[in-house]
């Protein structure tokens, strides 16, 4: 099959949902498939084709909603005329999606849409734009949802959408399987005896870095490291993560308790190795759609306690790795972990080993079965593989 892929951002640009169409991309290329992925054009980017898949890049950007500058119309016109049996939008919200919804009848490829998770569903700016998906909806051939009770997927059955499937996301076997080959302690003068608590998420000021520092902090344990493992995004909160890990670690009080924050930006094997060696995973965000990173606790077999965001509730129901933080909403729609309630739970899996784990246990026998990214690229193939029979 030829197969399309578009997402605003791409390898090596870091972050989900690039991860997401990578693993899926590679694979099915691997599989024997033309693949291509269509996406935003980066200086750093100097390989047009990377592990077999295609990167064409246009210099576009913005969203349907507030306006897009740039290759609108190169893109389109790729897009209609590159002669694709199948052509997936990933994300909505985004230029490499929104310039084609309004025009999606001209596509004569099978149409797929991820829409992970509908962010701005109840925002005032983008009342327009959902009042015209409740119409796009209906024109892909398929909408994949990854969960089965989120905003994106109840709003598509409230708008009757009849054509829609739920395919998770997952972990990577290649990455989780095997043994680490750093020992991440050592690399990173972690103490051997230190509790590890690890937090992976970009510097976005929305992955809950604050509230996981005062839970942390709130928490009544001793000789603990809690790890954030974070890309810089240039604004966000790089800047102040780096002065809470200095005020932190200068309180006198530490000297007595043992405890100790860490920020750093490390590799992924590196990232992979401190999953690998954590005793905890502590993930208080503030919005998600279905947050790869539980996913790939669970891989690692480190339990996870995360906010109520995204389908975190319903990744911990499926794996049985984790438990959900109590969590407020406050007047933006955002996740907020309530500090007192989320320490204690951090204390409760510190003091008892045996169900830290059980969890890991659960989590990765679950994984195994259910959410390797081997798997779920196969399920994408099987579905690509209906739609252009549907089409021949």
């Amino acid at each position: 099959m030829k197969i399309l892929h578009t997402v605003e951002f791409y390898h090596p640009s870091v972050g989900g949902m690039q991860e997401v169409v990578k693993q899926l991309s590679e694979r099915l290329a691997r599989r024997g498939h033309e693949v291509t992925v269509a996406t935003t054009r980066l200086p750093e980017r100097h390989d047009k084709v990377i592990n077999g898949v295609r990167i064409e890049e246009f210099a576009v950007s913005g969203k349907l909603a507030t306006g897009m500058t740039g290759e609108v119309e190169r893109y389109r016109r790729f897009v209609v005329e590159s002669g694709f049996d199948i052509v997936t939008n990933f994300a909505a919200q985004q230029w490499a999606t929104d310039a084609l919804i309004t025009m999606l009848d001209e596509i004569g490829a099978k149409k797929v849409f991820v829409p992970t998770g509908f962010s701005e569903l109840h925002h005032p700016r983008f009342r327009e734009y959902f009042a015209g998906m409740r119409r796009w909806l209906h024109q892909y051939d398929m909408n994949i949802f990854l969960s089965c009770d989120y905003r994106d997927i109840n709003f598509a059955r409230d708008c009757g959408v009849r054509d829609r499937v739920i395919i998770p996301n997952g972990a990577a076997e290649e990455e989780f399987l095997p043994e680490a080959d750093i020992d991440i302690r050592q690399l990173l003068g972690i103490p051997r005896d230190h509790f590890l608590v690890l937090l992976v998420g970009s510097h976005t000021g929305l992955k809950g870095h604050a509230e996981a520092v005062r839970i942390f902090g709130r928490a009544r344990i001793r000789n603990a490291t809690f790890l954030i493992a974070a890309n810089d995004f240039g604004r966000g909160c790089a800047r102040g993560c780096r002065v809470r890990q200095v005020l932190f670690n200068a309180w006198p009080w530490r000297r007595a308790d043992g405890k100790r924050v860490l920020v750093a930006s490390l590799p992924r094997r590196e990232t992979v190795a401190a999953y690998k060696a954590a005793d905890l995973f502590l993930f208080p965000s503030n919005i998600e759609c279905s947050p790869l990173v539980l996913f790939e606790a669970a891989a690692s077999r480190t339990p996870f306690l995360a906010t109520e965001v995204g389908n975190a509730r319903e990744v911990a129901e499926w794996t049985g790795a984790g438990a959900i933080l109590p969590t407020r909403t406050d007047r933006k729609g955002y996740s907020r972990a309530e500090i007192a309630g989320s320490a204690a739970m951090v204390e409760a899996l510190w003091r008892d080993p045996a169900a830290r784990g059980e969890m890991a246990e659960r989590g990765f026998a679950a994984w195994r079965e259910r959410f390797t990214w081997g798997g779920i690229a196969r399920a994408y193939e099987n579905l690509y593989a209906e739609l252009s029979e549907v089409q021949r």
